[in-house]
């Protein structure tokens, strides 16, 4: 049967208060575990409206409806007010879920930052954004980070050299099929990467050819059974404004008898057998419904 790796991206303040104490409740309900990862700086949300000129992204806006999935002060962190700490508001709800036997694991400090700027960094500007987070994830877990997922799908050379030099057992960082070692250019790192690989629910949302009443068929009829299923879903979505369509999506997934494990289950399954795990170049692409470019990997 198929086996389905289900990582939560955790973006916002909200989202962590909110988001999260909803799928903890909706994993134990199903006994499902999962891997939450984790913004743990300043939630500066509203300062993503430079976004606005990027292809896509005004219709994205559009057809998901973005205001209702975040909540307007939200969208105004940052802008009209400091965003908060989300690691020092929520530490609680971030242990929490450690304690209830879902791995945790970094993915950003400030998550808006990240995700506008990398490709412009230097490498000791992201080594130094990249440490703050593992300093606060240190802080509120007790122990070094084991994986990153980076904001936004936004990964490079540089910020895969970090990920190498922090020790990470793997990273979840750009868009593919199956797990690889990654490369840029004649360069090829050590930390493992576990691609994302099924399309997001709000690369999906308002699209005609994706009605959300049969949205949980549509997961259900593309899972593959020849390689872990990646499904990327975000807390302030699925955790929230669709939390009901994603209970739905489980409750039929469990009929099936479809498996799940964590992204770490998938990764130690892969090194125990490093000598046949492939190197991918990763490289800046696109993804249908989603704006701007991100990390893909080729095989």
């Amino acid at each position: 049967m198929p086996i389905i790796a289900i990582k939560v991206d955790v973006d916002t303040e909200r989202g962590t208060r909110l988001g999260v104490t909803n799928l903890l409740q909706l994993f134990k309900l199903f006994a499902i575990p999962a891997t939450f990862l984790f913004s743990l700086g300043p939630d500066n949300t509203g300062r993503a409206i430079k976004r606005i000129f990027r292809p896509g992204f005004l219709a994205k806006v559009s057809r998901t409806h973005i205001v209702g999935v975040y909540g307007l002060r939200t969208l105004l962190n940052g802008v009209l007010w400091p965003g908060p700490q989300i690691g020092q508001r929520c530490a609680i709800i971030m242990q929490q879920a450690a304690k209830a036997g879902h791995e945790v694991g970094i993915h950003g400090y400030d998550h808006v930052l990240w995700q506008d700027n990398l490709q412009s960094w230097s490498p000791a500007q992201v080594k130094q954004e990249f440490q703050k987070a593992c300093d606060e994830f240190r802080r509120i877990f007790s122990r070094a980070p084991l994986t990153a997922g980076a904001a936004g799908w936004q990964a490079n050379a540089y910020s895969l050299s970090a990920y190498d030099a922090a020790n990470l057992l793997y990273g979840s960082d750009a868009r593919g099929v199956y797990p690889c070692f990654p490369q840029v250019g004649t360069t090829q790192f050590k930390t493992l990467q576990i691609p994302t690989n099924l399309p997001t629910l709000d690369e999906l949302l308002g699209r005609s050819a994706f009605p959300l009443a049969t949205l949980d068929e549509y997961y259900l009829s593309v899972l593959r059974d020849d390689v872990v299923n990646v499904l990327t879903i975000h807390a302030e979505i699925e955790g929230m404004k669709y939390l009901h369509f994603f209970e739905r999506f489980l409750k039929k997934a469990k009929q099936q008898a479809i498996q799940f494990q964590t992204l770490q289950t998938t990764a130690e399954h892969c090194l125990a057998h490093r000598a046949s795990i492939p190197v991918c170049e990763l490289r800046q692409g696109t993804v249908d419904g989603r704006s701007g470019t991100v990390a893909i990997l080729e095989y």
